[in-house]
């Protein structure tokens, strides 16, 4: 008999947690706002604490306020198989978004226990902090968090990040000391917050990284002056200049063989009258991709695109880069074992990049990384129609339980 056909999480267990911790931070629309640092962010790490120690974990707080539960391994010494992801949510958000892969994390952790299990090396569940504003907690794991600069983590509570982190149980002043180099392998199951599994009717994403991105501000001026009194082909007018951009972000995006994204989403126009020419545009462009050398050619490009433009519309037009994210693929050997799994459990699946930034896009910097992806109803997420089915919820921790198995048969 196989470890697979013997091992499984609880089910009803873990729908179970997922109801409950809905419950905290619940508005009357039923979105949960459960900002990080906010008391609802703290009852909810105390349950989750709680469930780690049921489950037969010790519990520790680090300097950036991560939750970090841990189950020993049956060889001292040996790197840490971790997962985990993050339990605070955006102001108007859904009950599953990072939720899931905590307490499927947990669950795994208990499956193990309850048999009486423990795998070579020590598994480790991890509740990131501030994953949907700072990503503090993701970042001082890896070491690329800005150490000198705490100015740059805003929070969304009025506090300073170093107040914040100590009313998690974390220090600032100490922070360097959350960097880890003892882990083996890092694995987030997560709620895919798009479309693509449904509407591929699969069951299971095996994640091949998560997307860098370039974030932009253009700037573009024109001439404001009478709508009715200048001609046509006297105008200067920058919002016929940035209607060009945006078909140009478009067109550039589509006409990438790696499959891209490439989004405006922010407009200001000034004076933003009726009865007046724009002079004045400010967008946004966000351009993401798993591979650095499209992002680089669709900035390049952009930028020769804005020069024929402001030629074309006579106006002057400003790129400000706001945003460099580079991409973090997943690592190749745990992409196959998570396929491998799915196989197993006879599970339909298939490859897709992750689009949405997730703590792995800081762990997969410093060890293996895979992720995996479970379907959102209709591509919806950050919002309180935000859904994924029990049974789906069921398959993904299954999954992700078989992965570490695996992962731990296989790894130093």
């Amino acid at each position: 008999m196989t470890v697979l056909s013997i091992v499984g999480i609880d089910g009803q267990r873990l729908n179970d947690h997922i109801e409950s911790l809905a419950k905290i931070g619940q508005r009357p629309d039923g979105s949960l706002c459960r900002l990080a640092f906010t008391p609802e962010d703290i009852q909810a790490r105390y349950r989750v604490q709680q469930w780690m120690v049921e489950a037969g974990m010790q519990v520790r707080t680090d300097a950036a306020g991560n939750l970090i539960g841990r189950y020993e391994g049956e060889v001292a010494d040996a790197p840490a198989l971790a997962t985990g992801s993050h339990i605070d949510t955006v102001p108007s958000g859904g009950r599953y978004d990072g939720v899931l892969g905590v307490l499927a994390g947990i669950e795994a952790v208990r499956a193990l226990r309850d048999r009486g299990q423990r795998l070579n090396h020590p598994v480790e569940v991890i509740v990131f902090s501030d994953e949907e504003n700072t990503m503090i907690g993701c970042q001082a794991i890896a070491g690329t968090a800005l150490l000198d600069a705490p100015e740059r983590y805003q929070t969304n509570v009025d506090a300073p990040i170093q107040d914040c982190l100590e009313m998690l149980g974390g220090s600032w002043e100490q922070l360097a000391t959350a960097r880890r180099t003892d882990l083996a392998a890092f694995v987030e199951l997560h709620v895919e917050q798009g479309i693509v599994l449904e509407y591929q009717q699969k069951t299971v994403g095996i994640v091949q990284g998560v997307v860098g991105i370039h974030r932009s501000r253009i700037t573009i001026t024109g001439q404001a002056n009478h709508a009715g009194t200048t001609p046509m082909d006297m105008r200067q007018d920058a919002l016929v200049a940035a209607a060009e951009t945006v078909l140009a972000v478009r067109q550039i995006a589509l006409a990438q063989p790696s499959q891209p994204v490439a989004t405006v989403g922010q407009l200001e126009v000034s004076p933003n009258a009726v009865n007046i020419v724009p002079g004045q545009v400010t967008l946004s462009v966000d351009m993401r991709d798993l591979s650095p050398e499209s992002l680089e050619a669709m900035t390049q490009q952009l930028e020769q695109k804005l020069d024929a433009i402001a030629l074309k519309t006579r106006t002057k037009i400003a790129i400000e880069p706001l945003l460099y994210v580079e991409p973090t693929p997943a690592a190749a050997a745990v992409q196959q074992v998570i396929q491998t799994v799915c196989q197993d459990l006879n599970l339909s699946h298939l490859h897709l990049p992750s689009r949405a930034g997730h703590d792995a896009l800081e762990l997969g910097r410093i060890t293996a990384m895979g992720m995996i992806f479970v379907p959102s109803a209709d591509g919806v997420s950050h919002s309180e129609a935000e859904y994924t089915s029990p049974e789906d919820c069921v398959h993904g921790a299954n999954v992700l339980l078989q992965t570490l198995i695996r992962l731990d048969a296989i790894l130093p």
